[in-house]
């Protein structure tokens, strides 16, 4: 159970998504492991900002982008 998780550090909120706006769309940069250096797009529940650290569970899957209307 030492491999838990991947450390993805937040470099940029995108804007806010789902039903009433309650998730987070962010880039963040992967730390660690075989993406290290990869930029990514997650969404987030909860509070967050620019500099924070995520641990991802599994780091090959992308957010859809938001769309604008």
């Amino acid at each position: 159970m030492a491999d838990e998780g991947t450390p993805a550090e937040v470099i940029e909120v995108i804007g806010s998504t789902g039903m009433h706006g309650e998730a987070m769309q962010v880039k963040c940069r992967i730390l660690d492991g075989p993406n290290k250096g990869r930029i990514i797009t997650r969404n987030t529940v909860g509070p967050i900002r620019e500099g924070d650290v995520l641990i991802l569970l599994e780091t090959e899957r992308e957010a859809k982008k938001l769309s604008r209307r």
